[in-house]
C-alpha cells in the first residue's frame, strides 16, 4: 500500500515526503529496511525512526518538525495522535490474507455442516453436524468444531483448538491452539447423608463475539442452565480459565494464568494481570485494574472504576502497600 491509502484508511497527516511511497511491511527500527513503516511514540523514539533506512515512520502529533529535515525528503513521515496504534492497524492492513485453501482431503466434515465458499479447513480437522462457518473463515489441522457450532467470518481456529456443541464464535475471532471452548462447568451438587456429588446440569451455551483473541490452552465454560458471554474485543492470554455462567464485558484485557470461578463478571474496559484469582458469584466493574496475584473473594463486587487493586483480598494499591510497610516494620521489631 502507499502512505497516501494508508492515510485514507486511518487517519493522520502526511509531515513529509510523497503520499506515493509503498511501504508493504513494518519493522523495529533499528532492523527496518527500504519499504518498511516504523514508529516513535515521544519525540526522542521518533527522532530515531525517521533517521533508519525505512520508506516511512508514524511519529507523534507533536512532533519537532525541524528533526524532519534530517530525513532529507526520502522518507515519508506521517503525523498520528497515537503513533503506537497507528502503526498495529496499519500491520494489519499490510499483512498479506491467507489463501483460501478449501477443504484438505483428510478433514472428516459432516454431510449437513455449512461451510461458505472461502472457508478453509486444515489436515485431520473435523467439523460436526449442523456447524455453520462463515466466509473466510480457517479452520487448522486437527482442530474439532462440535455439532451445531457457529462460527461467523474472517475467524481463525489455530490447530488442535476444540469448540464443543452449543458454542457460538461471531466475526473476526481467533481461537489460540489448544483452546478448549464450550467444555462443561464445574458444577456438582453434594449429597449431604452420604457426601457424593452429582453434576448440576451442563446444557447452556457459550457465546464469543465479535473481535475477541483467545489464547493458547485457554478455557472457557459453558454456561450450566443459560449461557457464558465474552463480549466484543476481549482479548485473552494463553492458559486463562473462566468458569460457567460468566460474563466478561467489552474490551476487557486478562492476562495469563488468571482463574475466574462461576456466575462471575468482570466489567467493561477492565484489566486483570497475570495469576489474578475471582471466587464464584463475584463483579469487577467497569474500568477497575487487578494486579498480578490479586484475589477476589466469592460474592464480593469491586466497583472503584481505574483503580488500581492488589493483594488478597484486593484492596487499593495505596493501601496494600501501606500494609507491607506495617508487616515489615513489626518484623524488624521483633529481631
Amino acid at each position: 500500500m502507499t502512505v497516501g491509502e494508508l492515510i485514507e484508511r486511518l487517519g493522520g497527516e502526511l509531515l513529509s515526503g510523497d503520499p506515493e511511497t509503498l511501504v508493504v511491511g513494518v519493522a523495529d527500527g533499528e532492523r527496518a529496511k527500504e519499504l518498511d513503516l516504523v514508529f516513535g511514540e515521544n519525540q526522542a523514539a521518533a527522532d530515531k525512526a525517521v533517521s533508519g533506512w525505512a520508506s516511512a515512520a508514524v511519529v507523534p502529533a507533536d512532533f519537532d518538525p525541524a528533526a524532519q529535515l534530517r530525513t532529507g525528503g526520502r522518507m515519508a513521515v506521517i503525523a498520528a495522535a497515537q503513533p503506537r496504534l497507528w502503526f498495529a492497524k496499519a500491520a494489519r492492513l499490510l499483512a498479506e490474507p491467507l489463501p483460501v485453501a478449501g477443504v484438505h482431503a483428510t478433514a472428516m466434515v459432516a454431510a449437513d455442516a455449512r461451510l461458505a465458499e472461502t472457508v478453509s479447513i486444515g489436515a485431520g480437522a473435523v467439523v460436526g453436524h449442523g456447524a455453520v462457518i462463515g466466509e473466510f473463515s480457517r479452520v487448522e489441522a486437527g482442530a474439532v468444531i462440535g455439532d451445531g457450532v457457529q462460527i461467523g467470518e474472517h475467524c481463525r481456529i489455530y490447530p488442535r483448538a476444540v469448540l464443543y456443541a452449543g458454542t457460538v464464535v461471531g466475526d473476526r475471532v481467533v481461537i489460540h491452539a489448544g483452546a478448549v471452548l464450550g467444555a462443561d462447568g464445574f458444577g456438582y451438587v453434594r449429597d449431604a447423608i452420604g457426601g457424593s456429588y452429582t453434576q448440576f446440569p451442563q446444557q447452556g451455551r457459550l457465546v464469543i463475539e465479535d473481535d475477541v483473541e483467545i489464547g493458547a490452552n485457554t478455557t472457557i465454560d459453558r454456561g450450566a442452565l443459560s449461557e457464558t458471554r465474552i463480549r466484543r474485543g476481549v482479548k485473552l492470554d494463553n492458559l486463562v480459565h473462566i468458569g460457567h455462567n460468566c460474563d466478561i464485558g467489552e474490551d476487557v484485557v486478562i492476562a495469563s494464568q488468571t482463574g475466574i470461578s462461576g456466575s462471575s463478571s468482570v466489567g467493561k474496559g477492565a484489566i486483570l494481570a497475570g495469576q489474578v484469582g475471582i471466587g464464584d458469584h463475584a463483579h469487577v466493574g467497569d474500568g477497575v485494574i487487578l494486579g498480578g496475584q490479586a484475589g477476589v473473594l466469592s460474592g464480593k463486587t469491586l466497583a472503584t472504576r481505574g483503580t488500581v487493586l492488589w493483594g488478597t483480598p484486593a484492596k487499593p494499591l495505596r493501601e496494600y502497600l501501606r500494609e507491607l510497610a506495617t508487616l515489615a516494620r513489626i518484623s524488624k521489631r521483633k529481631n
